[in-house]
């Protein structure tokens, strides 16, 4: 059976790369015994491939039975999959068959595998690996031959790492895996969907069709569906309830898409997260200090470059004033910025006046030995705390002047001298 005729029975819509990747294996694997391990975002519709692989098998002609392993109480778990004797616990007023008792010969779905408790967990490891149970409250070995696919929206490995699940159940239980990509990264699907879900609830409702307009489509595609699949049809079905026209546009379906301001940013996939990973935060700091830095050295260079008549000293003023644009230490910088130009007829200097401003060559190789160690270290703060302590130092440490050298109040100094814990 090929992928298109896969995805026509059991209803699949969608053309993308993972999505058909994840059916191709699924079809593969069905004709073994092999045990199927499928993860995937909660809503991405993980529910399909362990119906696809128990039609496609040798097994279809028997039990298929869903357990959904997170809604049932921890203390009665156990009874539920591997049955329990008369009177093995309160309550318990006859035996009962468990789960693997009952699909013996057909397939069991384990949904939300990593929320069994690890009692049972080594239960399930044993029927893996002999295919042997015993029922609650009762010594004698029973066989059981039944097919296991299970399925998790939690990062396994880090669940390993935090000692919830056993990590031998898991290459047990991952003998085949199979991705279910999540919606934000099937786009070319998502107003498919869309359009499938807004036609079945016209139908159910016996109303018009809701359709949306370009703008409103491409908002759609847009967005990071942090519920996947779930969460569109939810949001479908609201729009086709509570909407009185039906082109929808972008404005309209804004208001049925949570936190719209951050869904274009990207999102991995880590367990239970749903928003923005630290990693991605912290390369976007970093790109952002690396581009303020090399705004830093440009300025760096065009003060000490363009006007070999300026001094130390004004140097380390123009450069604070272009760091601290105000009371609040907002770092700023201008690319474009342009230097003042000095000349006999706006700043006449007398000759004693350009002997003194004049930086000698050791002063010049002082200001580029700065430029080199902050291309190494890419911070700013360092360039500021320098720049502090070379002002206290001219100054004899008295901050009054040096914050007005560094055009900077001296509330502000005091602030930075306490910061970066400058000795005076």
């Amino acid at each position: 059976m090929t992928v298109d005729q896969i995805k026509q029975r059991f209803g699949i819509i969608g053309s993308s790369e993972g999505l058909l990747r994840a059916i191709d294996i699924a079809s593969q694997v069905a004709s073994t015994d092999l045990t199927v391990l499928i993860t995937g975002e909660s809503g991405s519709g993980k529910e399909v491939m362990p119906q696809i692989i128990h039609q496609l098998s040798s097994r279809k002609h028997n039990k298929y039975i869903a357990v959904n392993c997170g809604a049932i109480p921890e203390g009665t778990i156990d009874s539920e999959l591997f049955g329990h004797e008369k009177g093995a616990f309160t309550g318990a007023t006859d035996s009962r068959k468990g789960y693997f008792e009952v699909a013996d010969g057909g397939t069991i779905f384990l949904d939300e595998v990593a929320e069994l408790p690890l009692q049972t967990q080594a239960r399930l490891l044993r029927v893996l690996e002999s295919g042997e149970f015993i029922r609650v409250g009762s010594s004698k070995v029973q066989k059981t031959n039944v097919r296991i696919v299970a399925a998790t929206n939690v990062n396994i490995p880090e669940a390993i790492k935090k000692s919830k699940f056993r990590e031998d159940l898991y290459y047990r239980l991952n003998t085949v895996p199979i991705e279910v990509p999540p919606l934000r990264e099937r786009k070319e699907d998502i107003h498919l969907l869309f359009r499938k879900f807004a036609a079945d609830f016209a139908d159910k409702y016996r109303m018009p069709s809701v359709q949306l307009t370009e703008g409103a489509k491409e908002l759609l595609i847009k967005y990071r569906w942090p519920g996947n699949i779930r969460q569109l049809k939810n949001v479908t079905e609201q729009i086709s309830v509570i909407e009185q026209e039906k082109r929808i546009d972008e404005t309209t379906l804004q208001k049925y898409l949570p936190e719209i301001s951050s869904s274009s940013l990207p999102v991995l996939y880590g367990g239970d997260q749903e928003g923005i990973s630290e990693r991605e935060i912290l390369y976007k700091v970093l790109f952002d200090m690396k581009k303020d830095m090399n705004d830093l050295k440009k300025v760096v260079s065009q003060i000490i470059d363009s006007d070999s008549s300026i001094g130390r000293e004004e140097v380390n003023e123009q450069l604070m004033q272009r760091l601290y644009a105000n009371e609040d230490d907002e770092v700023s910088f201008d690319p474009n910025y342009q230097l003042p130009q000095h000349s006999e007829r706006s700043s006449p200097r007398t000759h004693k006046e350009d002997v003194q401003h004049h930086p000698d060559e050791s002063e010049r190789e002082e200001y580029h030995e700065i430029v080199v160690e902050e291309e190494e270290s890419l911070s700013i703060a360092e360039t500021e705390r320098k720049l502090i302590k070379k002002a206290l130092e001219k100054h004899k440490g008295k901050r009054k002047y040096a914050a007005e050298d560094l055009g900077i109040s001296e509330r502000t100094l005091y602030r930075k001298i306490k910061e970066y814990e400058i000795d005076q």
